[in-house]
């Protein structure tokens, strides 16, 4: 591929939760598209310095950063700025899964919390100090949060993962509203089920046997959702592809939602 022909040339992204899962997929996509710069924000720095290492360290960093605590994002914000010259892109990915199938009636707020804490609180920081450093910048950026198909639906359990996700899909509304007359497109890529790592360990399945289990709910045949079909959507959000497109909800699911 030419120069000519990638979407992202020239340009410097943050991608939290970064180390594995859809946060690899598109750090490394990132990278074969010309970025000039991608660095990966996660909590498992020996997997994280391992992408970053196997990408190139001419294309890709890796920074720890634990998204509920804000100064960490800051900082990631800061350092990027201060050693790539500006921040074009944030891909707010980090997130965390619920392996509870509680109800409202019975509600464990202190996990409750704890999601929260990631999901949402750490959407809107990152989001945040993202946005200060592009208007700081006067940089036209790109944000893209990670929701979820759940976003737009009803639970009848996992109360706690389906409200983050629908503050998600609120706080991509409200910042791309009040970004736009910076010239800072703001949207959201919600997939259905993927086999990450994350939801592996979370549920204890295999990949085939998880691959399987959601490829039965799609309603389109003979597909199954991999990391690399929402880095494909990101991608695009990411990318001048998009440069009419802000406060919106860019759907990953194979046809899920219309069966």
């Amino acid at each position: 591929m030419s120069t000519d022909n990638k979407k992202l040339t020239g340009k410097v992204a943050i991608i939290t939760g970064g180390a594995s899962g859809i946060g690899e997929a598109t750090a490394r996509l990132f990278a074969e598209q010309g970025a000039l710069m991608v660095v990966i924000a996660d909590i498992q720095d020996e997997l994280g310095q391992q992408v970053a290492t196997s990408i190139g360290a001419s294309k890709c960093s890796y920074r720890h950063c634990d998204v509920t605590e804000e100064e960490q994002v800051k900082s990631v914000v800061e350092w990027t700025v201060q050693n790539f010259g500006q921040l074009d892109i944030m891909f707010s990915n980090a997130g965390v899964v619920s392996t509870s199938t509680q109800t409202i009636l019975d509600l464990d707020l202190s996990a409750f919390d704890r999601l929260y804490a990631v999901n949402a609180r750490g959407t809107a920081t990152c989001v945040k100090h993202a946005a200060l450093a592009m208007v700081e910048g006067r940089v036209r950026g790109s944000i893209v949060c990670a929701a979820s198909v759940v976003a737009t639906m009803a639970g009848s359990k996992w109360t706690d993962y389906v409200m983050s996700k629908h503050a998600v899909l609120g706080l991509v509304k409200s910042a791309s509203r009040q970004l736009g007359v910076h010239g800072i497109r703001v949207n959201c890529v919600s997939p259905y089920g993927v086999a990450t790592p994350l939801a592996l360990a979370a549920y204890g399945r295999r990949v085939e046997e998880m691959e399987d289990m959601y490829a039965a709910n799609m309603s389109l045949e003979g597909v199954v959702l991999k990391a690399r079909h929402v880095a494909d959507a990101v991608l695009f959000l990411a990318s001048s592809d998009s440069d009419l497109v802000t406060g919106h909800d860019l759907v990953v699911d194979g046809g899920f939602r219309i069966k």
